[in-house]
């Protein structure tokens, strides 16, 4: 699925990226030797500058017990080089690089947004009791490094050139609680092979798969600086390439994505992510013919479980939910790996969730925790088809602890919810405060080069403020058309009164046949706010006979909607003269 697909978003429609260990590509061919006389002490561009990618630091300092810098971190920011020069100097920024500090403030620094501060406090509070865990992996990791880089034959280059030696740390090894403990082996491996490009790839993967699953998007100006220096290394390598329609993606600017994508694609028509990455940018910029040709294209190219729910998303998003369920089971069937085990199981989870399939739902998710118990987006999905199932109090303590680890929109607004549906005392309290730290989230994310417009749109029309929710949809939708921008579009322009206006955006994010139960109700409050209450009638009910617990409180409203539409007209009292004649 695309990776805005619950990176951090609210829309209950959408599906989590795979893990980066679904996507692997094969080891890049090293680099020829250099002929004779040529110069094998010569510099490659961009090393040094790819070298600052390597010492930026956790957000903050609790943080760090699970991923401490890389060896030699401490003092290379403002060092000079060994003539006195300032290594920036002598190898300026790429084009197209983010400039700018090497290093990410703690929360509490001066000048830090205190909206950012929060969001790194929360996650890095949640994230502290894995960090004894993280150094285990880190040990295993670097036996598996060591094992294949001599597999490969590559662990020194020798010459002086550009070499690769992704083999040695597969990205498959980055997944689950292995991502930080590899990032922090490949960049150890960076300072003694710096010329490794197909590892400053891999590395800039791991920077974007730790931006997406730990709601902290400052990681993503250290993924650009290594693709940056791995292209340096060898110019047009199409793992880089990838990786950075990966990254674009991630930030949710899908025409660029298409544009890397494409760009690594002819360089290598089977490179898996980048035939992944355009099925993504696609489906994101509502050009869904185009995107199932795409996925049709890279089923034959590279048939695999990224494919396969690729293809499955296509499918769901046309209607056709059974297509959808084969395709994903027939790959839980083939998945092998904890990682693939996890991502495959939550697909189905989440696609019987849209079908108000809560058993299901429930029992796909426990699968995928069986593989991988800290799997994010099993954990959230849990607690939805909890709370859908009456489990209220189960719940609000999985998204307490889903959100404690990692402050991301989607399970912040959910617990939110939750609280105002459950109306304790001190819940309003509580529930401001999850929508306070969506709004931080944003903050830190636009700070970081991501479009947040629909994340904003979304959130801020029914907890927010109605007029930056409108103008956010606006913004969103000038950029692409999808069934998803479409209706937050529409919802947007309804809570701003303007439901006339709203009605032809929440027609279109239903008519692909998409089956989702928020899009219905939307389109239903709108078309009883308009005046069309048949229809007003069918969808609300459609809406809740789809899935009856798509949300704590816009299902609640739809019932009662639906109640004020089917009564029958009020009696009047036959009116009397005077005298009661």
């Amino acid at each position: 699925m695309a990776p805005e697909m619950n990176d951090g978003e609210t829309h209950p429609g959408r599906r989590p990226a795979p893990p980066a260990a679904a996507e692997t590509e094969p080891a890049a061919a090293p680099a020829p030797q250099p002929g004779p006389g040529a110069d094998a002490g010569a510099e490659e561009p961009g090393v040094d500058a790819g070298v600052e990618a390597l010492a930026v630091p956790e957000a903050d300092a609790d943080a760090d017990a699970g991923t401490p810098p890389a060896p030699g971190a401490e003092g290379r920011e403002g060092s000079d080089g060994p003539d006195g020069e300032d290594p920036d100097a002598k190898t300026p920024p790429l084009p197209g690089s983010h400039a700018g500090p090497g290093t990410t403030p703690a929360p509490d620094a001066p000048g830090v947004d205190p909206r950012v501060a929060a969001v790194r406090r929360v996650g890095a509070a949640g994230r502290r009791w894995r960090a004894v865990q993280l150094g285990a992996c880190a040990a295993l990791l670097a036996v598996a490094m060591t094992a294949g880089a001599v597999a490969v034959g590559a662990l020194r280059d020798g010459g002086g050139r550009a070499v690769a030696t992704s083999a040695a740390v597969s990205p498959g090894l980055l997944a689950g609680g292995n991502l930080d403990a590899g990032v922090t082996s490949l960049q150890a491996h960076l300072r003694t092979q710096p010329r490794d490009f197909g590892s400053w790839a891999t590395l800039g993967l791991a920077y974007v798969e730790q931006a997406r699953t730990q709601g902290d998007p400052s990681r993503y100006p250290q993924a650009r600086k290594a693709f940056d220096t791995s292209l340096a290394l060898r110019a047009d390598n199409d793992q880089a390439l990838a990786g950075l329609a990966a990254l674009a993606a991630a930030r949710h600017d899908f025409r660029g994505a298409l544009a890397h994508a494409d760009r690594a694609l002819e360089q290598n028509p089977y490179n898996e992510r980048a035939l992944c990455s355009r099925v993504d940018a696609l489906v994101e910029l509502g050009r869904y013919d185009e995107a199932s040709e795409a996925a049709g294209t890279a089923d034959a190219r590279r048939p695999g479980i990224p494919v396969f729910t690729r293809y499955a998303y296509v499918h769901e998003l046309r209607g056709d939910v059974t297509t959808a369920r084969r395709v994903l089971t027939q790959a839980l069937d083939a998945a092998t790996g904890p990682g693939d085990i996890a991502y495959v199981a939550t697909q189905l989870g989440q696609l019987a969730w849209n079908q108000g399939d809560y058993p299901t739902a429930l029992a796909h998710y426990a699968r995928a925790l069986a593989a991988d118990d800290g799997y994010l987006p099993a954990l959230e999905g849990r607690a939805r088809a909890q709370a859908a199932s009456g489990r209220r109090e189960e719940a609000v303590k999985g998204l307490e602890a889903v959100v404690a680890r990692y402050p991301l929109p989607g399970p912040l607004v959910a617990l939110g919810e939750l609280y105002e549906a459950r109306g304790a005392a001190g819940d309003a309290a509580r529930a401001r405060d999850q929508y306070a730290l969506v709004d931080a989230w944003t903050a830190l994310a636009r700070a970081n080069g991501v479009d947040v417009d629909l994340d904003t749109a979304l959130a801020a029309a029914d907890h927010g403020d109605r007029a930056a929710a409108l103008r956010a949809a606006r913004a969103e939708w000038a950029r692409r058309h999808t069934v998803h921008t479409s209706d937050a579009l529409a919802w947007a322009l309804h809570v701003d009164g303007r439901d006339t206006e709203a009605l032809g955006y929440a027609r279109q994010a239903t008519a692909t046949g998409y089956r989702n139960a928020g899009s219905l109700y939307h389109l239903g409050m709108i078309e009883r706010a308009t005046g069309h209450t048949a229809d007003a009638r069918a969808h609300l009910t459609s809406a809740l006979e789809l899935n009856p617990g798509f949300s704590p409180l816009g299902a609640r409203t739809a019932r009662s909607a639906l109640t004020a539409l089917t009564a029958p007209p009020a009696q009047t009292a036959p009116r009397t003269t005077e005298g009661g004649r």
